[in-house]
């Protein structure tokens, strides 16, 4: 149980951010870099740590402005279900659960959480400062949480996926109430 709730926590991460989970993720593994996580493990280290260090500031820049939360929306739509199993795996590596389903499990929670992302985007025309950077420290937060308090984090990542619940609830409720 602590294994899945640590894969949610990991993939609930991935659905807000892709660059900067998976560099936490292996800067966390000492000077194993990413040697246990699936696929970026057979890329060159210093490669992907440059390219990941990168990708993670221009997130981290571009997300405050209104055109880089455009751009980054349409990456993290198509990547984060990808970014969501690699978390969701690297994770969860003792555990009895088949791979496939933490890999669909992560890749559908980290889903759903950026489309929530992206119709909030819509409805407010644009996310608030404060809202993105209650997302990048939640990012992060969540990454730390998967590895030394997978209770805690796995509770913050089911209190997202209920939160995204709701969000869909009040957009229908809305949507009929305009027309």
């Amino acid at each position: 149980m602590i294994e899945i709730l640590a894969t949610l926590s990991a993939s609930a991460a991935a659905g807000m951010r892709i660059g900067t989970p998976l560099l936490i993720i292996g800067l966390l593994q000492g000077s194993n870099l990413w040697s246990q996580v699936p696929i970026l493990s057979h890329i060159s280290q210093p490669i992907l740590l440059a390219c990941l260090s990168c990708w993670s500031l221009f997130e981290l820049l571009a997300s405050k402005k209104l055109w880089g939360q455009r751009l980054l929306q349409v990456v993290q739509l198509l990547m984060s279900p990808v970014v969501g199993a690699i978390m969701g795996l690297a994770v969860a590596s003792a555990t009895a659960t088949p791979n496939w389903l933490i890999a669909l499990t992560g890749s559908l929670l980290a889903l759903v959480l950026q489309l929530v992302q992206v119709g909030w985007f819509y409805r407010l025309r644009g996310l608030p400062l404060w809202a993105v950077f209650l997302q990048d420290t939640l990012c992060v937060a969540l990454v730390l949480f998967a590895f030394d308090a997978p209770w805690q984090g796995g509770l913050i990542a089911l209190l997202l996926l209920w939160f995204a619940v709701h969000s869909t609830k009040q957009w229908y409720n809305w949507y009929w109430q305009k027309s």
